[in-house]
């Protein structure tokens, strides 16, 4: 009688292909799913209002410091480019939301400044954040 002998060959393998295809499939949904922000890369303390509500959809954000300086997407801009930088943003994304992140030392000329670039450049979507409370 003859006995069978036991190869390391009959060993059973696990096939991580469709596993490694299914995390590619997540990442890329998670990746256009994404919306993105473009933030004004400058921290400024924002006034208080009662009234103030969170904005669901944000596409630009434009800081605005206690200087006077305005911040866009982490660079700092001179607020007679502000115009041509809606513009541009416009073009890319037409309809979009700003929000003009004012600092409460910053001058009111300085903010309506960078409100009507905005508005002259088409932008229709505009806001100018605050704190929820009391002011």
């Amino acid at each position: 009688m003859r006995r069978r002998k036991l190869y390391s060959e009959d060993i059973a393998q696990i096939d991580m292909t469709p596993l490694i295809d299914m995390v590619f499939i997540l990442l890329i949904f998670f990746i256009v799913a994404t919306s993105f922000v473009r933030e004004s890369g400058v921290e400024v303390n924002r006034p208080q209002a009662a009234s103030a509500a969170a904005k669901e959809k944000v596409s630009m954000i434009i800081g605005i410091t206690g200087a006077g300086r305005v911040f866009i997407e982490g660079h700092e801009i001179d607020i007679h480019n502000v115009k041509g930088r809606m513009n541009s943003f416009l073009a890319e994304v037409p309809g979009g939301n700003v929000v003009i992140v004012a600092d409460k030392n910053c001058s009111t000329g300085t903010t309506i400044s960078v409100l009507d670039a905005c508005r002259l450049a088409g932008v229709t979507n505009l806001s100018v954040a605050a704190k929820a409370g009391e002011p």
